[in-house]
């Protein structure tokens, strides 16, 4: 039986088809215009056929669908209505396209006849995010009439087709209806589920240059030859060190962190010239964001750069160098037969990255018959006592984390401490690295721990590594509601009491103290124990080495610890 309500019918059969064609998450916030869209939801989700999650700001909502959709790699779907309701999507949206990940966006409007005539909660809402959507429609849900269902399939076909880059890069894709009065009805009989193949995930660089018509490019082994992985850059990248046999330049989000190549401490070896100084081939997997030093490599005379695309709309072209730009490569041959070249970047950057341990110094046991002596259990101790630095807490988190848990790192200072610090090991690790925001970041993090946990993929713990500003951009999104599944995630705060990313710019050393910390720094002394336990979370502070992995080894519900840090 055909729903009562223009907006009801047009609801089932939008979200069914895209429910058919392997969405898996729908996240809704509340509000009158969308309300059918939302009942329906719900309706799918009775009828175990959708996850749905509800979330009152829509900010966070829409950076929790983009974290489910890193997740599952797969267009996940926000819901909002009409107004400054979409304007609050407008930061997630941004991120998805310049970062290449599959999101739908339906907002529910007005019908034409209440636009432009000062109508509430009415504004221009088709085309509001401009050039950042792969896709872009402005419909009327008339019912019958109008659209019917197998138009509206159509419809809902070409918006899960350009969200999930079938013929392009994933990014996201906005449908913006107009309802009108009644707004909802009773929702019915749902349609039966089809019989679909199982959703294809986004795109990844490896999958897109399969493509018939892609550009791949064929190359060999030559001296000098360095292999970059950017953020995203998956373990394509890797493989094509090893093949090389050129060292691996990975960024802890790259996906690619990890390898007998792998150069850990590739900044301070591309600044010395017996090093960076010898290079003269880059390859380039992924969005390189974390130093300046690689984009200064590639805008230096004499270098060949080869930049294989990535998830992202823009290819990546530092000072417009780059000799090729391909969807892939074909590596023919055998790796560099002077394993030198890569032996020597590895082993100076292990060293580099042992020297710059700032733990204390522990001596090993008597080392006649390793018998512990009172002075290494004194330095032990004194160890776990210390007060956590940094490097500290990076080397913490990584450790803590396996194959098994998500890691998340927000866009602020102690994501290049964990890139300079940590060694190579292959977990998932993820940042909001499109355009490098902090905006979302706990969102992102708990879609993240919500799809990874209900797909089965993760049986551990999603950690959260961010500063105290990127914390406290996003409070909101601490909030679970009633009903809401509560994931596995520990949020870990490096609590610096402002912004200290800032304090490395040139500009902290020509501007007058006082103006550079209102402005920049900008001071905090918020309570976070009150934070959390305000949002229901635990709360646990991490003074020392001892207190943070004992804290960080004990798996429980959303929890937040709060580690202090000097300035």
């Amino acid at each position: 039986m055909a729903p009562d309500s223009p907006a009801t019918g047009f609801s089932v059969a939008l979200l069914g088809r895209l429910i058919d064609l392997g969405v898996r998450d729908i996240v809704v916030s509340p509000g009158s215009r969308s309300q059918a869209l939302a009942l329906v939801a719900a309706e799918f989700e009775a009828a175990g056929r959708v996850r749905l999650h509800v979330r009152i700001d829509e900010r966070s909502a829409a950076f929790l669908a983009l974290g489910l959709a890193v997740e599952t790699g797969v267009p996940s779907v926000v819901i909002t209505t009409s107004g400054t309701a979409v304007a609050n999507l407008h930061p997630a949206v941004l991120e998805a396209y310049h970062a290449g990940i599959p999101l739908i966006v339906i907002t529910g409007d007005r019908p034409q006849v209440l636009r432009g005539i000062g109508s509430n909660q009415t504004t221009h809402q088709h085309g509001i995010f401009g050039n950042a959507t792969r896709f872009t429609r402005d419909v009327d849900a008339l019912g019958s009439g109008h659209h019917d269902p197998e138009s509206v399939a159509e419809l809902a076909g070409e918006v899960f087709a350009a969200a999930a880059g079938h013929s392009g890069s994933a990014g996201p894709a906005h449908l913006n209806v107009a309802f009108t009065e009644p707004l909802s009805g009773p929702v019915g009989e749902l349609p039966a589920a089809a019989l679909t193949a199982a959703p294809s995930p986004a795109p990844s660089a490896s999958s897109r240059a399969a493509r018939p018509g892609a550009e791949i490019l064929t190359i060999s082994a030559e001296p000098g030859t360095v292999v970059v992985a950017g953020h995203g850059a998956g373990d394509v990248a890797e493989t094509a060190a090893r093949a090389l046999g050129a060292p691996l330049l990975a960024e802890v989000t790259s996906g690619a962190r990890f390898g007998p190549n792998l150069v850990a401490a590739y900044r301070e070896l591309l600044r010395n010239d017996d090093f960076g100084g010898l290079v003269r081939r880059v390859i380039v997997f992924g969005h390189p964001t974390l130093s300046r030093e690689i984009p200064a490599l590639i805008e230096r005379s004499g270098i060949h750069t080869i930049v294989v695309r990535g998830a992202s709309p823009e290819d990546y072209n530092p000072g417009h160098r780059a000799d090729s730009i391909v969807d892939g490569i074909e590596i023919s041959g055998p790796p560099d037969p002077d394993r030198s070249w890569t032996g020597r970047w590895v082993h100076a950057s292990r060293a580099i990255v042992e020297a710059g341990d700032d733990s204390p110094v522990i001596d090993a046991p008597d080392s006649i018959d390793g018998s512990v002596t009172a002075a290494f259990q004194r330095q032990t101790l004194a160890a776990l006592r210390a007060p956590l630095t940094r490097r500290a807490v990076a080397d913490a988190v990584w450790r803590a984390t396996w194959p098994h848990d998500r890691l998340v790192l927000g866009s602020s200072r102690l994501i290049r401490e964990v890139d300079r610090a940590v060694q190579g090991k292959k977990i998932r690790a993820h940042a909001n690295r499109g355009l490098a925001g902090i905006d979302g970041t706990v969102s992102t993090a708990i879609g993240i721990a919500l799809a990874s946990q209900a797909e089965g993929a993760a049986t551990g713990t999603t950690r959260l590594l961010l500063g105290d500003i990127t914390l406290l951009h996003e409070p909101g999104g601490l909030l679970f509601g009633a009903g809401e599944l509560r994931p596995r995630i520990q949020i870990i705060v490096g609590n610096d009491g402002g912004g200290t990313i800032f304090d490395g710019l040139e500009v902290a050393a020509t501007t007058a103290s006082a103006a550079f910390d209102r402005v920049l720094y900008t001071p905090q002394n918020v309570n976070l124990r009150a934070l959390a336990e305000a949002y229901g979370w635990e709360y646990v502070r991490a003074g020392t080495r001892s207190e943070l992995d004992q804290a960080l080894t004990t798996s429980g519900g959303p929890t937040l610890i709060d580690v202090p840090l000097p300035r």
